[in-house]
């Protein structure tokens, strides 16, 4: 006979009940996401941590026993991904808004010495700004612009994803948005 779980699920709400629900149905949700609800609901529903790993495609009643206590404690924040190893973040979310803030300001030729922002140029004016951040690096940039939904464009120009800048024959300048175009998921 198998042993008590040291941490048995909570009993869950309804409006839990019904997200994990729709997240286990998600067919547009991340795969990770999905097989954790799912765990989560075969828990609820009385099944051991091993078969209920079993029935999602795993094998380790150990791993769903962690998100059972992690659900405990954070609720329907567990079934997000978690830091996989390597080094810790540095940049929080403060760090990350100065970065966007300054990939906003439109650079200043004699100061940044260009007229677009590249990565290491923004690098470089980050690092070197008093509230800046001594330490970042172009592939920290370059992520949070992209989880910001910035794209780098083949004239050496970041814009918004689905947006592009088109000349026109007269000359000018059109920024032309793409309605169907979604964010890059990361």
């Amino acid at each position: 006979m198998a042993q008590r779980p040291k941490y048995p699920l909570r009993p869950l709400t309804e409006a839990e009940q019904a997200e994990l629900e729709r997240v286990a149905r998600s067919a547009g949700d991340r795969a990770d996401r999905v097989t954790r609800a799912k765990q989560l609901l075969a828990v609820a529903s009385g099944v051991p941590f091993t078969a209920a790993a079993r029935q999602t495609g795993r094998r380790s009643g150990d791993a769903v026993a962690l998100l059972v206590q992690r659900f405990n404690a954070r609720g329907l924040a567990a079934l997000d991904a978690q830091h996989g190893g390597g080094p810790p973040r540095q940049y929080g979310p403060g760090e990350r808004e100065r970065i966007l803030r300054e990939f906003r300001r439109a650079p200043d030729r004699a100061r940044d010495g260009t007229a677009t922002w590249s990565l290491t140029t923004l690098q470089r004016a980050l690092r070197r700004a008093p509230d800046g951040l001594p330490q970042v690096s172009t592939f920290t940039i370059l992520a949070v612009l992209w989880e910001a939904g910035y794209t780098w464009q083949r004239e050496r120009t970041w814009c918004p994803t689905g947006t592009a800048r088109r000349k026109r024959r007269d000359g000018s300048v059109v920024t032309t948005t793409d309605p169907h175009a979604t964010p890059k998921k990361r």
